[in-house]
Parts: C-alpha cells; sequence; structure tokens
C-alpha cells in the first residue's frame, strides 16, 4: 500500500480548512475536468470515531465546500458537480495516510509477510506503518508496502 500526502493532493489542504470547524475530515477529494465544467467527488468522515456520517453531514459539507471550490476553480455552479458521501461501512483504505484519519476505528489488513488478515484498532500511523491493537490487547505494527489490502471491520 502506498503512502501519499493529503496536502499533495490538489485542493485538499483548502477544502479540509472548511470542513474542521464542522467537526468534520476530508478523506478523499477527487476534482476531475470534463468538457469544461469540473466533477468534485468528496468523501467525509466525522472527526470522532464512535460517530457515523449521516445524509445531513453530507449536506453540511456540500454547502461548505460549495462556495470554496467555486472560487479555487474559479467555476460557477453550472460548471461544478458536486458529490458528497461518507466512505460507508465496508471501505477499502486506497491510500496509507487514511490510517491517520481512521484512527480509533477498527479495521483488518491483509498481510503479504503472514499471509493472512490482521485486525485491530488503529492507534498510530507514520508515513510507513500503521499500530493497530489487536484482541487481547497487544500491539502489532504493520510495514505499508506488507498490506495488501486494508478494509474497515462491520458487523
Amino acid at each position: 500500500m502506498d503512502y501519499t500526502s493529503l496536502k499533495s493532493i490538489p485542493y485538499y489542504t483548502e477544502c479540509s480548512s472548511v470542513l474542521e470547524p464542522l467537526d468534520l475530515r476530508l478523506v478523499e477529494l477527487q476534482v476531475v475536468p470534463q468538457h469544461g465544467a469540473v466533477k468534485v467527488t468528496c468523501v467525509i468522515s466525522s472527526a470522532d470515531c464512535k460517530k457515523n456520517v449521516g445524509v445531513a453531514d453530507c449536506s453540511k459539507a456540500h454547502k461548505a465546500l460549495q462556495p470554496k471550490l467555486l472560487s479555487l476553480l474559479n467555476k460557477t455552479e453550472d460548471d461544478l458537480s458536486m458529490e458528497v458521501c461518507s466512505p460507508g461501512i465496508e471501505r477499502n483504505l486506497k491510500n496509507a495516510c487514511e490510517f491517520e484519519i481512521f484512527m480509533g476505528h477498527e479495521i483488518r489488513v491483509w498481510s503479504r509477510e503472514a499471509g493472512e488478515w490482521i485486525s485491530g484498532v488503529i492507534k498510530a500511523s507514520t508515513e510507513t506503518e500503521v499500530v493497530l491493537e489487536t484482541e487481547g490487547g497487544s500491539e502489532k505494527t504493520v510495514a505499508y508496502n506488507d498490506i495488501a489490502k486494508a478494509k474497515f471491520i462491520h458487523l
């Protein structure tokens, strides 16, 4: 799994700062030009790992982000299509930097080295590895280059 800094994603920093006062975090941002218009897709999560994101949160984020994106992209409302959604209960983590965003969430990672799933709560993450608190309270450190797949655990 690769680690790409969120700060390197165009417009991420500006959009993230709009969501922070709303107790929301920007997980993923895609800005795609399409025939003179722009399609924006945002995935948001709650700043509190115990809270889920609902339709009201997505609406609140949309209303906060739209003016910022119109300004950043120098577009009008007619030229901007925007979708805001939650990460969902079965999210596959796409970028290793998401471990920091989802601190406190229960996940599982497929370890290439171990050849099996390792489950636990995200306790810490760096640019190279994640620390999971596994069942029984022990900690397991997994390097990102050893992770083939990572996803939320849901019941």
